[in-house]
């Protein structure tokens, strides 16, 4: 079976079981509500003439939605900015995730209140910014379901006072490999059945208690399973399995490579690896 294959095969069984997972608890003479409740939040004007803005997404008790590496039976988000105007680029922050277990299988997401940071670029400056936010999420209960929302605001003022739910949203980031300490990272393929095996191994303090690593490749082409970790002393190691969904050989730039490290106590976000 090539990667490939086995890629697909893996969504398919995944999608199968978040689709059961969906019309078992259902039946005709159910009602239900939408599980999240999202808005724009308008932020604060920066020096640089940049906006700093959130979404904020509001889960119901018991619901959570996904990172933006959702894990293997999680739902990656996508977001389409282009219905906005006078908007040349945004920025996303994301905060610090949680991990959990769904039907056996860890994804990693937020549940509660979810504000989403985004620096906001004019192609005007001090026009406004007409913010059109098209997206599709998954979000998670006892049932899966994917959802879209469309939410949309005028950004404009001089308002240079930042807004104190979004500070606390970028103060909950992972912290950079310098903050958190890390002396080295390296990333070594060796080749498996169905593509590579990457192992990266660090060297950093512990991030506390049972650390989760999550290993994302940087390519849209390229997908990394769960990784199972383990630590010695400042040295952190975790495997993954490596596969193209293409099938298409794998030429890997390590320097795309993000590796997150989420212990208990705080995250570590580490861009690139060398060799090893």
């Amino acid at each position: 079976m090539n990667g490939a294959s086995k890629g697909m095969i893996i969504r398919i069984l995944t999608a199968l079981a978040l689709g059961c997972a969906t019309a078992l608890p259902l039946s005709a003479g159910d009602s239900f509500e939408t599980p999240v409740k999202g808005e724009i939040l308008s932020g604060w004007q920066q020096a640089d003439g940049t906006r700093m803005a959130a979404l904020r997404l509001t889960l119901a008790p018991g619901w959570k939605t996904y990172w933006r590496a959702p894990g293997d039976a999680g739902i990656p988000p996508h977001f389409d900015w282009s219905g906005s105007k006078n908007l040349r680029g945004v920025g996303i922050t994301w905060p610090t995730p949680e991990v959990f277990l769904t039907a056996g299988m860890q994804t990693i997401g937020y549940s509660g209140v979810l504000v989403l940071p985004i620096a906001l670029a004019p192609r005007q400056d001090g026009e406004p910014i007409t913010l059109r936010a098209d997206l599709d999420i998954g979000v998670c209960s006892d049932i899966c379901v994917p959802h879209q929302m469309r939410l949309s605001a005028i950004i404009s003022g001089d308002n240079t006072k930042p807004t104190p739910s979004i500070v606390a949203a970028l103060a909950d980031r992972p912290l950079t490999a310098r903050e958190a300490g890390v002396r080295t990272a390296s990333c070594a393929l060796s080749p498996t059945a169905d593509g590579f095996e990457i192992k990266a191994t660090m060297v950093l303090p512990s991030t506390g208690a049972t650390e989760v690593v999550v290993i994302e490749p940087g390519q849209p082409n390229l997908w990394i399973g769960e990784t199972k970790s383990s630590r010695s002393g400042k040295t952190l190691v975790a495997v993954g399995e490596m596969i193209s969904d293409s099938g298409a050989a794998i030429a890997l730039d390590r320097s795309d490579i993000r590796i997150t490290v989420l212990g208990k106590k705080h995250a570590v976000d580490i861009q690139g690896c060398t060799p090893g």
